[in-house]
C-alpha cells in the first residue's frame, strides 16, 4: 500500500469513530507533537543534536539519568541495568491522581490490567492468563518479598499493603529475574520502595471524597531524630459503597432482578504502615485487611446476593542490616509473612459457603556486593523460606459439610551470583545464574546475561538473554473441592520461559529520553486449568506453550518551564504454539500517553493521561473491544502553606469498555467503570 493510500485508511477509521473516540485520538495526537517539537519546546531544544562526544565533564553531568536497584540488588545507571526499567516517582503519582498500585502499573509501557470487580491482574508483553492471581510477577516493597504462601499473588488493587501517599518511587523492571530472585521473577519485577521518616519532617494528614460513597483518609508521621534513629508510621481507612446498581445482561431475568446487582460491589480496608531506622539496622512492618463485597456471581452462585465476598488480610515484618566496608557491601534480611484468605460464597436454597486459606511463612537472606576486583562488579548472596502454614479449608454451613481440609508445610531455597565485567569502558557483561531447591518438585538452575555496549556516553545498546522459572502454587498444586468440580494436582513442575532481547536507549542534552526494545519470549509447561474428560473435574496441568514477539518504543521530554511528556507504544503478539492460535486476553495494541502542564509555575499542575488497549481475545472466542481512556488531575502544591490539594476526573468521555473475564464467571466480559471524580486534600504540620 502506498503511502497515500495509509494515510487515506487512517482518516476513514477516525471518521469511523465516535466523538469521544475522535477526540480521544486527538489528544494522543496532541501528546506526541508537544514531546517531539522543538518549536513547543520554546527554545529549550537546539536546532541540531549536540555531539555528546565533545561535551566536557559538567555538561554530560547535566544530563539526568535515573538508578534502579531491583535489577541486579544494587543501585546502578539505567543505561547499565541489564533489563528494560521503567521509574514512577512519587511527584508522577501525586500529579496523575494515581489511587492504588494498578493505576501505577497501567500507565507504563507495556503494562496492562484486567479487573473483575474483585482484584486487578496485571498483563505485560501480551501475557494475562485468566484466572492467574498475578504470580508470573514479583512483587517487592523495599526488597521484600509480597507473593503470599498459597497464591503466590502479587496484590496491585485496595488489597496492596501499602498506601500509595507513602510510596517514593516504583521500579518496573521487565524480562525474567529468577537468576537473582527465584521464583515469580518470571515476566518481571516491580519494586516499590518507600519514603522514609526524614523525608516527611512531621506529621501528614490526608482526606479523599470520590465517586460511588467512596472516602479515604491517612495519619502520618516521620522524622529523623537527633539520637539518630529515623521512624515512619502511617494508618489508612477506605471505604466505597461501590456501584449501586450493575448491570450484567447475563442475568437479565425477573428471577434475577433483571440482571441488576444492587449494592454488591462494596469495597473496605484499613492498613498499617511503619519502619525504624539506625545506623546499620532497619525494621519495617505492615499490615491490611481488605473486604470486597463481589457482584458477578462466580463460582456459580446466587446472583444479586451480597452476602458474596472476600477478606485478604496481608501483613510482614522485615529486620534488615546493611553496612558498607571498604571493598564490599553485607545485606542480611530475617523476615516473617502472614496470610489469610476468607472467602463466603452465597448459593441458592440458603446455602453458604466458606473458602479459606491461611499462610505463614519465616525465612533469611544473606548477600554480598564485591567490588574487589579490578573491573568486576561480583553479588553473591542466597535464600531460606519456611512456609510453616500452606492450609486450605471449603465446607458448607447449616449443615455443615467438609469439600477440603488440607494443611501443608514446605521449603525452599537457593544461591545466586552474578558478576559485572567492565571489559572495556564502552562494554559491560552482566552474567549470573541462580540455584534453587523445593520440596515440591525438586531443583532449578536458571541463568542471565546482559551484553550492555555503550558507543556513545549517553547510548545504550543492550543484548540479554534471560531464563526463569515459576513453582507450582500450593493452591495449583492441592486445592480440590471434594472432587465434586475439581481434583488436585501434586505432580505439577514448574513454568519455564526464555527470553531475549535487544535494547536501545538514548539520552540527549535537551532532556530528551528515547528508548526501543525487540523482544521474544517462549514460554513453556505454563499451568493452566483444565477439563479432564475421563471425569469431568477440573485440574491444574502443564499443558500451554506460548510465544510471544514485540516491539516497544518510548519517546520522553522534560522542559526548563516544567512541562512534562511522555508517550509510548507497545506491539505484541502471543499466540498458543500447541494450536497457533492468539492467547486470551492479549492486545495486539498498547499506547500510553502523559502529559503534565504547570498552570502557576510550580504551584498548580495539570496532569492528562491517554492510554489505549486494543481488543482482547475472550474464552468463547469471542473479543473485548478496544478502547481510549482519558484522565485529568489538577493539583496544587504548598498552594496555602502545609497544603496540597488535587481533583481528578477519571475516563473523562464516560468511555463503556469491559475486560475479559476468567473460568468461574458466567460472563465473558466484565463492563468497567465510567466516569468518576475524586477530591484530594493533605495537609502537613
Amino acid at each position: 500500500m502506498t503511502q497515500r493510500g495509509i494515510l487515506e485508511s487512517i482518516f476513514k477509521r477516525l471518521l469511523r469513530l465516535s466523538g469521544a473516540g475522535r477526540t480521544a485520538i486527538l489528544i494522543f495526537l496532541l501528546l506526541i507533537f508537544l514531546i517531539a517539537s522543538p518549536v513547543i519546546a520554546l527554545g529549550d531544544v537546539p536546532d541540531s543534536a549536540p555531539d555528546l562526544t565533545e561535551l566536557d565533564l559538567q555538561e554530560l553531568m547535566k544530563i539526568k539519568i535515573s538508578t534502579v536497584y531491583g535489577a541486579s540488588k544494587y543501585e546502578q545507571k539505567l543505561t547499565e541495568a541489564p533489563a528494560s526499567v521503567s521509574i514512577v516517582t512519587s511527584s508522577d503519582i501525586q500529579r496523575n491522581g494515581y489511587r492504588t498500585l494498578a493505576d501505577i502499573i497501567r500507565n507504563v509501557r507495556s503494562f496492562y490490567t484486567t479487573y473483575d470487580r474483585n482484584y486487578h491482574y496485571l498483563g505485560i508483553r501480551g501475557v494475562s492468563r485468566p484466572g492467574d492471581y498475578n504470580s508470573r510477577l514479583l512483587l517487592l516493597v523495599d526488597g521484600h518479598r509480597i507473593n503470599d504462601s498459597i497464591y503466590d499473588t502479587a496484590f496491585i488493587g485496595t488489597e496492596f499493603p501499602l498506601d500509595v501517599d507513602l510510596i517514593d518511587r516504583v521500579e518496573i523492571i521487565r524480562g525474567p529475574s529468577s537468576s537473582i530472585y527465584g521464583t515469580n521473577a518470571f515476566l518481571g519485577v516491580i519494586n516499590v520502595l518507600t519514603k522514609k521518616g526524614g523525608q516527611l519532617k512531621g506529621a501528614e494528614v490526608s482526606g479523599e471524597a470520590a465517586s460511588y460513597d467512596t472516602y479515604k483518609g491517612r495519619l502520618s508521621y516521620g522524622n529523623n531524630f537527633s539520637n539518630g534513629i529515623e521512624a515512619l508510621v502511617s494508618g489508612s481507612y477506605y471505604d466505597s459503597g461501590g456501584h449501586h446498581d450493575l448491570y450484567f445482561k447475563e442475568f437479565d431475568s425477573p428471577a434475577d432482578n433483571y440482571g441488576v446487582a444492587q449494592d454488591a460491589d462494596a469495597d473496605k480496608y484499613y492498613n498499617m504502615f511503619t519502619t525504624l531506622k539506625f545506623k546499620d539496622l532497619s525494621l519495617q512492618g505492615a499490615y491490611s485487611s481488605r473486604d470486597k463485597t463481589i457482584p458477578t456471581a462466580p463460582w456459580e452462585t446466587e446472583f444479586n446476593n451480597a452476602g458474596t465476598s472476600t477478606r485478604d488480610d496481608v501483613g510482614y515484618l522485615d529486620l534488615k542490616y546493611e553496612h558498607d566496608f571498604e571493598a564490599w557491601q553485607i545485606t542480611s534480611r530475617l523476615f516473617y509473612d502472614y496470610y489469610q484468605y476468607r472467602g463466603t460464597y452465597m448459593y441458592s436454597g440458603d446455602v453458604t459457603n466458606r473458602d479459606n486459606a491461611n499462610g505463614e511463612r519465616w525465612g533469611a537472606d544473606l548477600k554480598a556486593v564485591v567490588d574487589y576486583f579490578p573491573k568486576h562488579r561480583l553479588i553473591l548472596g542466597g535464600e531460606f523460606i519456611d512456609h510453616i502454614r500452606q492450609d486450605q479449608v471449603t465446607y458448607n454451613e447449616n449443615p455443615y459439610s467438609s469439600y477440603l481440609d488440607d494443611r501443608r508445610t514446605s521449603q525452599n531455597w537457593g544461591f545466586y551470583i552474578q558478576d559485572e565485567f567492565k571489559i572495556c569502558d564502552a562494554l559491560l557483561l552482566n552474567i549470573g545464574v541462580r540455584y534453587d531447591h523445593y520440596d515440591t518438585f525438586g531443583e532449578t538452575t536458571n541463568p542471565r546475561a546482559a551484553l550492555i555496549y555503550h558507543p556513545l556516553p549517553m547510548t545504550a545498546l543492550k543484548l540479554v538473554y534471560g531464563s526463569a522459572f515459576r513453582a507450582p502454587t500450593a493452591y495449583e498444586l492441592y486445592y480440590n473441592d471434594g472432587n465434586i468440580t475439581a481434583k488436585s494436582n501434586p505432580n505439577l513442575q514448574p513454568e519455564t520461559i526464555d527470553t531475549y532481547e535487544l535494547i536501545y536507549e538514548q539520552y540527549f542534552e535537551s532532556q530528551l529520553r528515547f528508548t526501543a526494545s525487540l523482544f521474544y519470549n517462549n514460554i513453556k509447561d505454563m499451568i493452566s486449568l483444565e477439563n479432564d474428560p475421563s471425569d469431568g473435574l477440573n485440574v491444574f496441568r502443564n499443558v500451554s506453550h506460548l510465544e510471544t514477539r514485540g516491539a516497544e518504543l518510548e519517546l520522553e521530554k522534560q522542559w526548563n518551564s516544567g512541562w512534562k511528556g511522555l508517550i509510548s507504544y507497545t506491539l505484541q503478539k502471543t499466540e498458543n504454539e500447541q494450536t497457533g492460535e492468539d492467547a486470551t486476553n492479549s492486545p495486539q495494541h498498547l499506547i500510553k500517553g502523559i502529559l503534565t502542564i504547570p498552570l502557576l509555575k510550580d504551584k498548580i499542575v495539570a496532569g492528562l493521561e491517554e492510554y489505549y488497549t486494543s481488543k482482547r481475545k475472550l474464552l468463547d472466542g469471542t473479543t473485548a473491544a478496544s478502547f481510549f481512556i482519558t484522565n485529568l488531575t489538577l493539583s496544587s502544591h504548598n498552594l496555602i502553606q502545609g497544603l496540597d490539594l488535587s481533583f481528578s476526573i477519571y475516563n473523562v468521555f464516560d468511555k463503556g469498555y469491559a475486560d475479559p473475564a476468567s473460568e468461574e464467571h458466567v460472563q465473558n466480559s466484565i463492563e468497567q467503570d465510567g466516569r468518576s471524580f475524586r477530591l484530594k486534600l493533605t495537609y502537613r504540620f
